[in-house]
């Protein structure tokens, strides 16, 4: 059922399915549903005064009639607090629930089957609510690695890292939520390229690097059926590879005329595209990423310093070897020292063995990080110990 309302009217839960008058010059994509009192103000910001909204898309509960005995309303019972054990598994059931969902996204986007736009939002929505309510757990997530399905794990860390970026940046949640959707969507145009280009082992030639560029518009294309995305989510898929001395792809922008968000975009795609195992080249550890970060002319350096604020010199997520001959994972960056987070032992190379999952704040501890290493150093599968004895045993 369609209805015609003011913007006065409009409330968090309602459906605009388009928007009837407004008095900017801007053109809105404003079909969607309304999630936050940010988003309306943003509407009213933009001139939007008229609108049709669908009731049955729509999310809003009906007002129930008070009773004449009704009592005073209780305050809210806090939610219990989960144990590091509950929250990384909550974490670790998102991640995989996110992998086949944008997994089967992609797929029905490709060959025409009808993809539902609608629940890849809801997804970018939880990962949110996830980085909102506890984002260490969320952001361990991100440095698990499974080669084989990189362009998927891609998708979701890029999303999840861009809305740990974007929160650190003090943005209002609905921004948040639209550029971790961008996030979440800036490589989907990446699965129509030729297996054979993209799977291909050793160095890319220039002819495949030209083909491997074609992903961006591509994915633009895909995506436009959708009118609901924003522009600042088609944004940051059409610009996250531009760069600032007007080397990047497709439209060699350069410096002011590349927004800030789709310069996010580019040091969260670069960070874990570093850090990633792909079929033409080794990842990199965090650490050492990072410091090449830093020293891209091709990125937006002051945005390149927050990054590195907001995810630690030692990230959430990564493996380190300690001067105790211990490899632990970091759990929680460092308050006071960025050089000593919280880490947790699980392994010593003196023994060469699996220890007790130990809780070391290092900052209180004699013992020290001696650097940041890779798993396939120790021949370990991190991923199957991190799944299937880590997230259960972690105090």
């Amino acid at each position: 059922m369609l209805k015609q309302i003011s913007i006065a009217e409009l409330v968090p839960g309602m459906y605009v399915n388009q928007v009837v008058k407004q008095s900017g010059r801007l053109k809105m994509r404003s079909k969607g549903l309304v999630k936050t009192e940010a988003t309306i103000e943003q509407l009213k910001q933009k001139g939007i005064e008229l609108l049709e909204i669908d009731l049955k898309k729509s999310q809003i509960k009906e007002p129930s009639q008070p009773e004449a005995s009704e009592p005073a309303p209780t305050r809210p019972k806090q939610k219990p607090q989960k144990s590091n054990s509950e929250q990384l598994t909550a974490a670790n059931d998102l991640y995989l629930q996110a992998v086949i969902i944008q997994g089967e996204f992609v797929d029905n986007l490709i060959t025409g089957s009808g993809a539902d736009v609608d629940k890849v939002e809801e997804l970018s929505q939880n990962i949110i609510d996830s980085i909102f309510d506890n984002n260490n757990a969320i952001r361990c997530l991100t440095l698990i690695k499974n080669t084989d399905e990189y362009l998927l794990e891609h998708s979701i860390n890029c999303s999840i890292l861009m809305g740990v970026f974007a929160r650190h940046m003090q943005f209002d949640k609905a921004l948040i939520e639209d550029l971790s959707l961008g996030a979440l969507l800036m490589d989907v145009g990446m699965a129509t390229i030729p297996s054979d280009v993209f799977q291909k082992p050793g160095k890319l030639t220039k002819s495949d690097w030209q083909i491997m560029q074609g992903h961006v518009d591509a994915g633009i294309e895909l995506l436009e059926q959708f009118e609901q995305l924003s522009d600042t989510v088609l944004d940051v898929i059409q610009n996250h590879h531009e760069r600032m001395d007007g080397s990047g792809y497709p439209s060699a922008k350069e410096g002011q005329s590349i927004s800030t968000y789709a310069r996010m975009a580019a040091i969260v795609d670069c960070y874990d595209a570093m850090i990633s195992d792909r079929h033409h080249q080794k990842g990199q550890t965090p650490t050492r990423v990072l410091r090449q970060l830093l020293t891209d002319p091709k990125l937006d350096q002051s945005l390149v310093q927050q990054f590195v604020k907001c995810v630690g010199v030692h990230p959430v997520g990564s493996l380190v070897k300690l001067k105790s001959e211990k490899l632990a994972l970091v759990s929680t960056a460092g308050k006071t020292d960025p050089l000593s987070p919280v880490v947790m032992t699980f392994y010593s190379l003196r023994s060469n063995t699996h220890s007790e999952i130990k809780r070391i704040d290092l900052s209180k501890s004699e013992d020290e990080i001696v650097s940041s290493v890779k798993p396939e150093e120790f021949k370990m599968n991190l991923t199957k110990f991190f799944r299937e004895v880590f997230i259960h045993q972690v105090p």
